[in-house]
């Protein structure tokens, strides 16, 4: 029989088995790995130290860190049930720092302590239940929480209660927070009218900035790829745009400022992709960028996005179109690209998205003009039987 949270076991041949569990960066998945002892005693000890060392890269450890780690991976003795839920939290978290985006620790970290922990701090795994999860959390009035809160906190508990699962093989846990029924908003796009106006507007005074927004319109960029841009990510000879870095502005705890802004790799591993550039895209960004700096929109250093954000209204302001988000400019690009015949599966690579689904889900909702084009095509199918005669 295994013993319980612990993942040893003895085998037939009469051996010990120990199971320990390796985050793979390519694969993205949790590897299992497997130590052997005669003994019982000898076989927890190894995994201790194979767990330690999967952890920190150390093989050999002093008496004082091998009591530590016993402290940490055994939790000083104590039973699977009796393991409080801070103490695998923090386990967790180490992982996620790790092995994800540093943006994504940090934004788990920041909701795990403002919203979690103060609440499953000192409750040990037998006293959890989902029903208690749905008092802690869905009847606290005093938190006016916005969705995106709430959706934040389930993926954190729910990620902490499967890492309890695959590590000590506690009983699953789900936390759902009460979705409010909403109806699906379609995607918002600038009409043919709005974008005349706006490129109308872009060209007749271009600089860099205005150029940006052109890319982005004939790109699909988000907001944090575009202003993270380097020369080096374009390639003259192959006309290719590679999206290799995104910036965005994130909390951070012991700063001065509560917020820093932060360059990384982007979105998700298929955010990471190489836009085709047409010659006209190339020449612009030649003519009104500094080529010898190295960002392709503010020179020495990464754009700050809510500065762009606040440009892009100007511009919207000045071309006599009302206040939209930036991101419609990448809406626009999809919808502009599935109106004019491009093939899903291209249009789903050159926006980075990981399945065509998303794509098709998001914009395959034809616009009042491709409505009225198809209309008109009815009615010249129409006008040729009128023309018929028996």
């Amino acid at each position: 029989m295994p013993r319980r949270g612990e993942n040893i076991r003895k085998r037939k041949d009469g051996r010990w088995e120990g199971r320990y569990y390796e985050f793979d960066l390519e694969s993205g998945k949790n590897k299992i790995h497997s130590v052997y002892a005669k003994s019982y005693g000898e076989i927890k000890e190894k995994l201790i130290v194979a767990k330690a060392s999967t952890e920190c890269g150390q093989k050999d450890f002093t008496a004082e860190e091998h009591s530590n780690l016993e402290k940490k991976y055994c939790l000083d003795g104590l039973s699977d049930t009796e393991i409080s839920f801070h103490a695998v939290a923090e386990e967790w978290l180490s992982m996620v720092e790790r092995t994800k985006k540093y943006a994504t620790y940090i934004k788990y970290h920041f909701i795990y302590r403002k919203y979690i922990q103060e609440k499953l701090e000192e409750c040990s795994f037998s006293k959890l239940e989902e029903r208690v999860l749905e008092e802690m959390f869905q009847n606290d009035e005093k938190e006016m929480l916005s969705d995106s809160v709430k959706k934040s906190i389930s993926c954190v508990l729910n990620q902490i209660f499967a890492y309890a699962v695959s590590h000590y093989q506690m009983k699953l846990l789900r936390y759902s927070y009460p979705k409010p029924k909403t109806e699906k908003k379609l995607v918002e796009v600038l009409n043919q009218i709005e974008q005349t106006k706006l490129f109308q507007y872009l060209y007749k005074e271009m600089d860099i900035y205005k150029a940006g927004i052109v890319l982005c319109l004939s790109t699909g960029l988000r907001l944090g790829e575009i202003c993270a841009l380097k020369w080096a990510d374009m390639d003259r000879k192959r006309k290719v745009l590679y999206v290799n870095t995104t910036v965005q502005r994130i909390v951070v705890e012991g700063y001065d400022t509560k917020t820093i802004l932060l360059e990384g790799k982007p979105k998700s591993i298929f955010s990471k992709r190489e836009i085709p550039l047409s010659d006209e895209m190339i020449t612009l960004l030649l003519s009104y960028g500094n080529c010898t700096k190295k960002y392709v929109i503010n020179e020495d250093k990464p754009m700050e996005p809510r500065t762009y954000q606040n440009k892009f209204q100007r511009y919207l302001q000045m071309s006599g179109i009302e206040k939209k988000n930036f991101h419609i400019l990448r809406h626009t690009f999809a919808t502009n690209c599935i109106n004019s015949g491009m093939d899903i599966k291209s249009i789903s690579e050159i926006l980075g998205h990981s399945d065509i689904k998303t794509t098709l889900n998001c914009y395959m909702h034809p616009t009042i003009e491709m409505k009225r084009q198809q209309m008109n095509s009815l009615s010249a199918i129409y006008g040729q039987y009128v023309g018929q005669t028996d």
